[in-house]
């Protein structure tokens, strides 16, 4: 019988096929004592079964490339943290086994971290994932991953570990539902970054039988579970009919009557362009620059490898718009040379900009190295800070730009309702602004990204936040500067027609979300977005915003 579930469609495409679950580690080893004279020998396993996990996830990356590499990296300083093995050892030296120990350390520091109120409480599959690679190691079981298949089928699974969602093999998993995560988690920017159809925060999804054939639409958030052959070929017309006006749309973004709006790639390093190059990027609104400081928590890179890194990217696009966001670290991104390990509430403490003014030496490195870099590079390089919460930080980076003899656009990403509701005064001291909707929506609904359960309020759709990405584009349009979106919100084809509509001069995405954008927008005219952008401000939920954004563009 045909049933239809909802979801948050994350990633566009539709995926017919056999469900196929993840495969778990056991999760909680058996609880023993173990002599005193064997503990030494269990520390030193555990501290092995650490290092080799740790060494797995950083060669993950390391396939992986761009985005994942810096979240597998992450992931890895997570396996290895000194208090976390302090534990470890604690709990063996009066009793434990290596893998009990190590079972409830994770389980304490998560209990820690959820009592607190803290930030990184979110990232359950994270967490979760290392442990359990970690265990499995030390029982000699399987580790945790996708199944082993040699037909194509659809991942169903709890939430997605970034080492799971990085190495999907496409040709194999035609698509992913997850009963847990939101629409900016790791795993659905990842999936996005991918091009494999995904749902996420789908109740129940852990129900559904194995083998039986659903259809994904990683657009609208459906899973239609036995669909009919007539659901089947419609969807199937329905993608075929979208690929077919992806393959005919090239160029720059511009609307059907000629108003034109950048599409630019959000990249994670040089191993993203490529990528970007081949889908008609029009240059970068999004360089994230954390790969380079992932690689040793311990200290900072040097200039010359930063321009090095630098110097790949702008490269990659001669007489192209390249926005650089400098060192966005604290939160969810720590590292052991800047950030403190003892705040109560690291996504409210001192991340991003704040950390960055902490330590001046290290944005001075970073800025020199960026201006090394561009030397002699027709490029047009612009640099943003991000965490900009006022026009007193928007003052501390553009000086510090000018100190570095920064010859660049300097910028404040919109990410804290407080920079929106005061963008005019903040573009007093820059010269763009770049919104990060995952951010800033973070921050507008007190809810947090990672958590499936609030995944509601992080809908780009919400009418508060569309409110506010209003704002910032009136500002700027009073100003006579630009307002680029670089969060995820981007990448919604409907949604980038709205944007466009509330002023937004420029869209920047993963690189497969470009051709989705391209051609959605080219179908309408800037009247017709302004229209769609109004309506849907004037809609009381995130879902009647997309209804009545979809019925003024269809003519309805």
């Amino acid at each position: 019988m045909e049933t239809t579930l909802r979801g948050v469609g994350v990633s566009h495409g539709v995926a017919i096929g056999e469900v196929r679950h993840m495969g778990t580690a056991v999760l909680e080893p058996p609880a023993k004592q173990i002599p005193a004279e064997d503990a030494e020998r269990e520390q030193g396993r555990a501290r092995q079964a650490v290092d080799a996990v740790a060494a797995d996830l950083m060669a993950r990356g390391n396939l992986a490339g761009g985005e994942a590499q810096a979240v597998l990296e992450a992931q890895a300083m997570m396996a290895q943290d000194p208090e976390l093995m302090a534990d470890v050892d604690r709990r063996i030296a009066v009793g434990s086994t290596a893998e009990r120990a190590v079972y409830d350390a994770f389980a304490a520091y998560r209990e820690l971290l959820a009592g607190a109120g803290e930030y990184l409480a979110g990232r359950v599959a994270d967490l979760d994932d290392v442990r359990n690679r970690i265990v499995a190691r030390l029982l000699g079981v399987p580790m945790p991953g996708v199944p082993d298949s040699d037909q194509p089928y659809v991942l169903v699974a709890r939430d997605l570990a970034p080492a799971d969602t990085a190495l999907l093999d496409p040709s194999l998993v035609l698509g992913f539902v997850t009963e847990e995560g939101g629409p900016t988690s790791h795993s659905a920017i990842l999936a996005r970054a991918l091009g494999v159809p995904a749902v996420v925060a789908l109740p129940g999804a852990g129900e559904l039988a194995e083998g039986t054939v659903v259809a994904v639409d990683g657009s609208t958030g459906d899973v239609f579970v036995n669909p009919s052959e007539e659901q089947k070929a419609r969807l199937s017309a329905a993608a075929a009919e979208r690929k077919a006006a992806l393959a005919a749309s090239t160029g720059p973004g511009v609307t059907a009557d000629g108003h034109k709006v950048p599409l630019l790639a959000n990249v994670g390093g040089p191993a993203d362009v490529p990528a970007a190059v081949e889908a008609g990027a029009e240059g970068v609104g999004l360089f994230r620059t954390e790969f380079l400081f992932l690689d040793d928590s311990k200290k900072a890179p040097s200039e010359q490898r930063q321009v090095e890194a630098y110097r790949q990217v702008l490269e990659a696009f001669p007489e192209g718009r390249v926005v650089v966001r400098v060192l966005d670290a604290g939160a969810d991104k720590p590292l052991d040379f800047l950030t403190p390990a003892d705040e109560p509430n690291p996504a409210l403490g001192v991340r991003g900009l704040r950390t960055l003014l902490d330590h001046p030496e290290v944005l001075r490195t970073q800025l020199t190295a960026l201006a090394k870099a561009a030397e002699g590079l027709p490029v047009h390089l612009e640099v943003m800070a991000p965490m900009v919460a006022d026009r007193q930080d928007a003052k501390a980076f553009a000086d510090a730009c000018r100190e570095a003899g920064l010859q660049a656009k300097f910028g404040a990403m919109v990410e804290i309702p407080s920079a929106a509701l005061r963008a005019r005064s903040i573009l007093r001291e820059v010269e763009f602004l770049s919104l990060g909707t995952n951010d800033l929506a973070q921050y507008t609904f007190a809810a947090d990204r990672q958590v499936g359960a609030v995944s509601r309020l992080q809908d780009p759709w919400q009418p508060a936040l569309l409110d506010l990405v209003a704002l910032s584009a009136e500002a700027a349009r009073a100003e006579g500067k630009s307002c680029g979106v670089c969060g995820e919100a981007a990448s919604d084809p409907l949604l980038a027609c709205v944007l466009t509509g509330l002023g937004v001069t420029s869209l920047s995405m993963g690189s497969a979300s470009i051709p989705y954008v391209r051609a959605t927008l080219a179908k309408y005219t800037l009247a017709q977005c302004e229209r769609a952008a109004a309506a849907a401000r004037a809609a009381d939920s995130a879902e009647e915003a997309r209804g009545a954004a979809q019925a003024v563009l269809s003519g309805e």
